[in-house]
């Protein structure tokens, strides 16, 4: 049965915002239906895989898809940023699709994302898509971050879980609600690591029981906070399907 822990918390703006607390090697944490974790102790926001300038990167492959993923990722994230007003914002990786993303990104968006990161700390991680960082962009770029008691990076490492926070697999799960199947993007945690849904909106997403995750967790402790239209449900791993 489809389970749901929500959390009402009122920002400055006013906006009630259901989403699930929980909480990576002892530091509490916030995932947010939009599919961002705010670490309010740490007064920081992160986001994963963004892949900006996807449909960029397809069409100089000769494959024309809608020209507005960026702009519509950016959005949501400017909604995010306005949201809980972070002094500190990390990006997990595959910021954009591929290399040279971000030196051919358009001027207005940009300056978007100039607006985002003023008077902010603004940390881009590598990843596999984007290993060699930002070109004229705000912010630093990064392989990792270690903060406190917490590593952010963008690929998950077998064996070196304890406060990890990681992107790259872009985690899904399955669950039956009022006799359908429903698979959401979700943020997946057991406590020790925590592996972030993907938040471009061309992004797909890998099950939860994909051999990929094999290790990864803790399977009695792991639960899985799925992103719903405008808010979180948490369910046990034990209680998905597949």
């Amino acid at each position: 049965m489809l389970s749901r822990l929500t959390l009402s918390d009122r920002f400055s703006n006013g906006f009630e915002c259901f989403g699930s607390e929980t909480a990576i090697k002892g530091v509490a944490a916030w995932c947010d239906p939009l599919g961002g974790l705010y670490l309010p102790d740490l007064s920081l926001l992160v986001v994963s895989d963004l892949h900006l300038e996807k449909g960029a990167a397809f069409a100089r492959r000769g494959r024309m898809l809608p020209p507005y993923d960026t702009i519509a990722t950016l959005k949501i994230l400017s909604s995010l940023v306005s949201r809980y007003d972070p002094k500190i914002v990390v990006s997990l990786g595959d910021n954009f699709h591929d290399r040279v993303g971000s030196e051919y990104l358009p001027l207005p968006l940009r300056e978007l994302i100039r607006d985002m990161a003023r008077g902010r700390e603004w940390i881009w991680i590598n990843g596999n898509h984007d290993p060699d960082g930002t070109v004229d962009l705000p912010g630093s770029s990064v392989d990792e971050m270690f903060y406190g008691t917490l590593v952010f990076r963008h690929e998950p490492k077998l064996g070196d879980a304890a406060g990890e926070i990681a992107g790259h697999l872009h985690p899904s799960a399955t669950v039956r609600r009022r006799e359908k199947t429903v698979r959401r993007p979700c943020f997946a945690t057991d406590g020790s690591r925590l592996l972030m849904p993907a938040f471009g909106v061309m992004s797909g997403g890998l099950d939860l029981r994909h051999k990929a995750m094999r290790g990864l967790f803790d399977h009695a402790a792991l639960v899985a906070h799925l992103m719903g239209r405008d808010r979180i449900y948490s369910v046990r791993f034990s209680n998905l399907l597949g």
